[in-house]
């Protein structure tokens, strides 16, 4: 089942109950929606880069100075006290970046493959907006997404199409004016990344890339190679009964007659060094 068709009722189902907990969401990629009072605060997907992942991408703070920060809070995972305090981004800031990470974890889990939902008590999520978005509200978002990745002349799902630049030379067109995030692509589409690898590579929202991969395939930027072919696996012909059991050979024949013996001694030469014979057999 899509992502989006077992999400929506399942999520809405938590907002009319005030439900406050986790809506554990399996699949491919899945995820998780962190719920108080049947407000979503939180949300995160192996397919879709977190609120760390965007803030560093920012260049407001350096890996190293996150490091810190994260041993100064005793390992918290989200230090919003101390990127504060040292002025490497403001409230405000940090707020609109765990928006962007619920949203794009939210379309990530919709565009994806949803095998079940289910409820779990949970503790407070460590990255969370300030005060909490309705179900509906995202899920109207999350609908708008994905239906404007699939009016694009050439829509993509962000976990399966692994697109190669295509070189100017190719398309007889000289180098074309590319924004930044454009070059990045450009640089990491190896045919091996799929567009969530893109944005995890970059450490852009999945949506963002996704729609921006979209549009450079239209353009003539990037293009999908072919699958390679699967290796062909020999079969047993239909008439053949399945597997034939070993045809047992002929018996063996009788054994052969066993080599003449070896006489014990020679027979003796005389001095001279002939043997005497006796009607042509050696005496």
């Amino acid at each position: 089942m899509s992502g989006y068709e077992l999400l929506a009722p399942a999520l809405a189902g938590c907002g009319r109950e005030r439900f406050t907990g986790e809506l554990r969401i399996a699949g491919s990629p899945g995820g998780t929606v962190h719920l108080r009072d049947g407000l979503v605060v939180a949300g995160e997907s192996p397919g879709a880069p977190g609120p760390e992942a965007l803030l560093l991408r920012s260049g407001r703070v350096s890996g190293e100075q996150w490091a810190e920060l994260v041993r100064e809070s005793g390992g918290a995972r989200w230090p919003a006290t101390g990127l504060v305090a040292h002025g490497y981004a403001g409230a405000a800031q940090l707020k609109v970046v765990c928006v962007m990470a619920l949203h794009d974890a939210a379309f990530a889990i919709a565009a994806g493959r949803t095998d079940g939902c289910e409820r779990a008590p949970a503790a407070e999520p460590f990255a969370q907006v300030a005060v909490g978005e309705s179900p509906s509200r995202l899920l109207r978002e999350t609908a708008r997404r994905l239906a404007a990745l699939a009016a694009l002349p050439h829509p993509v799902h962000p976990d399966r199409e692994r697109p190669v630049p295509v070189s100017p030379s190719d398309t007889g067109e000289g180098p074309r004016p590319l924004s930044e995030l454009r070059r990045e692509l450009l640089a990491h589409a190896d045919g091996r990344r799929t567009a969530r690898d893109l944005a995890f590579r970059t450490g852009r929202g999945v949506y963002t890339v996704t729609v921006e991969v979209a549009r450079m395939l239209a353009e003539g930027l990037l293009r999908c190679p072919p699958e390679p072919l699967p290796i062909p696996v020999l079969r047993t012909p239909p008439d053949s009964g399945g597997v034939r059991p070993r045809t047992p050979g002929p018996p063996p024949g009788p054994h052969p007659s066993p080599p003449p013996a070896i006489p014990a001694a020679l027979p003796r030469r005389r001095p001279g060094g002939f043997f005497r014979l006796r009607n042509g057999i050696p005496k």
